[in-house]
């Protein structure tokens, strides 16, 4: 259905049914949610479920744009034509997505590419502009385009001036500026380094993570200093010493901050982070921005424009390749603005040491991923090889041999990323260095041109395929030279498969390896995608999901592997996005409503409050917040292995667990009867209508035996839960589940678990601070799971408790 933006009158009104109209017609929905699937099947082998869409080879066709799902003429070139080309000499089509920017970096991309104005410059309607004044309107020009988003301020650059003091030795002086340090910046991540005064007194330079474990976001300014300093100066170590905290700018994102602690290296013999470990070169600089604090960013980055680069090899004619280029734009790209440049080794005024006059003619694109209709351009895997096949098609009707290649058809190992490297030097072909040994490792295999197959299945699938395609190539060709081509990419292939079976057979996999992790990642999966049924709902319903899947994250978060670390990372970040969709349409509904109340002229009615959160608040109001959440988390622990018990009782799931489903219930039972008899009351209030509890209550305050009380709590539960279930007497005789039903199990339970604790917890409440202690949150990214911090306090809690038993 085609959508007429023109007959809504108010703002909001076209933007609402221009969101709504891409999220039916999968425009917005594809770029999210098929990178999210892609992910989860990368990292865990669990996407791909819940989403009803049919599946093809090249992707989840049923979610696709229209312009992913419109085929143009190269894609519906058969692999052997294709393949064919190639073999006999055609070129790959390359269209390459160099970067994103808000509208605020328009100006600087129009000037790099078009060497600042010496270059002439072709915009979407042909029109040539040159010089930096028409450049300039530009801006100007799409301007309405932009949600010109202000980028978060991720790291902040910091001097302090600590007063002079006598240190025993160097490690005495790093004790006390971290002391320093961290009573100011509190839980926040940093490194600095120190130096020594004439007259005693030390400087510290360095970097901070400028959002807490908490969410709260400082701004990197003199307003942050200052409410830094006011928090040090109330500090028992602001009693000790006088320091005077200073910022002295800040930055967006990993690229940013690994650039500056890198150049703080450079600069100092002695750099370490916030726990005293030494960062002793550029790589683990890199190293620690990219694992360590790239997770507690939470960068955002407005997405207004971006940056398309279009190469072709060597010797290509110039003016076919740009004729080829402005129809790709134009079919690509029509409704959108767009402006691009040629970059022709023989005209190119740069020269080749500052990254000019490359061997290869290219073409570099600014496009505007907003139309003036209100459609955004999606950047999914699919509409790459899209682009590209687009590109391969406008090309030969210049008269230029180019096809669509996919990197799978020759083994190629995948590339690298701008984040996973950085330049080192633009003599000729830029050279990097990666930013991480992975990262490294990937530029490396890139670069040596090392021949590697995709592991997961549907890569597998289609590398069979290539091979049977490549012979069938080399069998028909009577070309000697295409003939000896297809031989080889089927012999690499047919090498890589073999190598990949051998490996896959001779690997042993335990029944229950990485259950735990397999599960969480299908329960994040279902958790995101339970948006895809959301339309029109209450904000009170969208905070319940939006807290359902950063619990979901948490839990996933917390198995995995160090090898899927940087996989969990996207992960998370897609999954994000999805939720910021949503926020997108509630915040529309809330317009309309409010709209619509004014021209009634009536008072918008509030949305009905959840029974829950009035339960929940009547709880917290009689016991305290705190004995509610550590109570709560004890009594979702313990229904968590009840109702695996009822499971298995049913005979939903085999038996064989139920020795470790009912240990785990004992274990459960006696840390909730342990902070009942500590003092919670909420547990012993629940504990009255709850006879296995109470007697666990019972027991623990027995002074005089608390070995013995122990055993009788174990007992007692497991007597009173063999009371309520009686086991078919076949039950011996079941046979031991596999690891399908394990897997299952273990994924019905987190899922419910993580329902019911979604149904107790009230909405997210930021908790009190200081008055002037921070600065505007960061509402899209500050979410953290209350799991975590129940767990947090009742370690506090036990800690507390045997430190009073000792003394």
């Amino acid at each position: 259905m085609e959508i007429f933006f023109g007959a809504f009158t108010s703002d909001w009104e076209q933007r609402r049914a221009a969101l709504l109209h891409e999220m039916s017609s999968g425009l917005r929905r594809a770029s999210a949610e098929e990178e999210l699937r892609k992910r989860l099947k990368q990292i865990g082998g669990a996407g791909g479920g819940g989403s009803g869409a049919s599946r093809t080879g090249d992707g989840w066709q049923g979610r696709m744009s229209p312009q992913a799902r419109t085929p143009a003429t190269a894609a519906s070139r058969p692999m052997q034509t294709r393949l064919a080309a190639v073999a006999k000499g055609s070129q790959p089509a390359v269209v390459k997505m160099a970067s994103y920017g808000g509208g605020a970096r328009v100006g600087a991309m129009l000037n790099y590419v078009s060497r600042s104005g010496e270059l002439k410059v072709e915009n979407e309607n042909g029109k040539i502009l040159e010089g930096r004044d028409d450049l300039a309107r530009v801006r100007g020009d799409w301007d309405h385009l932009f949600q010109n988003r202000a980028e978060s301020r991720d790291i902040g650059s910091f001097s302090v001036d600590i007063a002079a003091a006598g240190f025993a030795s160097d490690e005495a002086s790093h004790e006390r500026v971290r002391s320093t340090l961290t009573s100011g910046f509190g839980d926040r991540r940093y490194a600095y380094a120190i130096e020594k005064n004439d007259d005693g007194s030390l400087t510290v330079e360095g970097l901070v993570v400028l959002r807490s474990g908490q969410g709260e976001r400082l701004t990197g300014d003199s307003k942050a200093a200052g409410i830094i300093q006011s928090r040090y100066d109330a500090s028992a170590a602001g009693r000790e010493a006088e320091a005077k905290f200073l910022f002295r700018g800040y930055g967006n994102g990993v690229e940013f901050g690994a650039s500056r602690l890198r150049g703080l290296v450079d600069q100092h013999q002695d750099v370490r982070n916030d726990r005293g470990q030494s960062i002793a070169d550029e790589k683990a600089a890199g190293d620690l921005v990219q694992k360590d604090w790239r997770g507690e960013l939470h960068s955002r980055k407005s997405r207004d424009v971006m940056h398309v680069i279009m190469s072709a090899r060597a010797g290509t004619d110039v003016a076919a390749f740009e004729g080829a280029v402005r129809d790709y734009l134009a079919h690509q790209f029509a409704g959108h603005r767009y402006v691009f440049a040629m970059h022709d080794p023989a005209s190119d005024p740069k020269e080749a040491g500052e990254g000019g006059k490359r061997p290869h003619v290219h073409a570099h694109a600014i496009i505007a991923m907003k139309s003036d209709a209100g459609d955004r351009i999606e950047t999914t895997p699919a509409v790459f090889r899209e682009w590209r096949s687009v590109m391969a098609e406008k090309a030969r009707n210049h008269g230029i041999e180019m096809e669509m290649t996919d990197r799978r058809e020759f083994a190629s190992p995948p590339a690298f990323t701008r984040t996973q490297v950085r330049p080192v030097s633009r003599e000729g072909r830029t050279e990097h260095v990666g930013t991480s040994e992975p990262a490294q490792a990937r530029y490396d295999a890139k670069r040596s041109g090392r021949r590697i197959l995709a592991a997961s299945d549907r890569s597998r699938k289609y590398a069979i395929k290539v091979q049977e395609t490549w012979q069938r190539i080399a069998l028909a060709s009577g070309d000697h030279q295409t003939v000896a081509y297809a031989a080889q990419h089927r012999e690499v292939l047919e090498t890589g498969l073999s190598t990949m079976q051998a490996k896959t057979s001779a690997t042993v996999i335990p029944a229950d390896f990485r259950s735990t992790f397999r599960a969480n990642l299908a329960t994040l999966q279902q958790t995101v995608l339970e948006g895809e049924e959301l339309r029109e709902m209450l904000r009170v319903d969208f905070e319940a999901y939006e807290k359902k899947v950063e619990t979901a994250l948490f839990k996933l978060e917390r198995s995995v592997g160090a090898e899927d670390r940087a996989g969990f990372d996207e992960v998370a970040s897609l999954a994000r996005d999805f939720v910021n969709q949503k926020r997108e349409l509630v915040d529309l509904y809330e317009q309309r409503k409010e709209a619509l109340a004014e021209q009634s002229g009536e008072e918008p009615r509030n949305e009905p409050r959840d029974p829950a959160y009035d339960e929940w608040d009547a709880a917290v109001a009689k016991h305290g917040a705190t004995v509610v959440e550590a109570g709560n988390a004890a009594l979702i622990e313990i229904e968590h292995y009840r109702e695996g018990l009822d499971r298995i009782e049913a005979g939903e799931f085999s038996a064989d667990g139920k020795e470790a489903m009912q240990s785990g219930l004992n274990q459960a039972m006696e840390r909730a009867a342990q902070l009942a008899a500590e003092g919670n009351s909420y547990l012993q209030e629940v504990a009255e209508e709850d006879p296995d509890l109470q007697r666990a209550i019972d027991q623990a305050e027995a002074p005089d035996r608390p070995d013995e009380a122990k055993d009788k709590v174990s007992s007692n539960v497991a007597s009173a839960d063999e009371q309520q279930r009686e086991l078919p007497a076949d039950e011996d005789d079941r046979q031991p589940a596999d690891n399908d039903a394990r897997q299952a199990h273990e994924l019905a339970s987190t899922v419910e678990a993580t329902h019911r604790l979604q149904d107790r917890l009230s909405k997210d409440r930021e908790a009190a601070q200081p008055g002037g202690e921070m600065t505007r949150p960061d509402p899209a990214q500050q979410h953290i799971p209350r799991l975590e911090e129940l767990e947090r306090e009742q370690m506090e809690q036990r800690e507390r408790d045997r430190d009073d038993r000792d003394r």
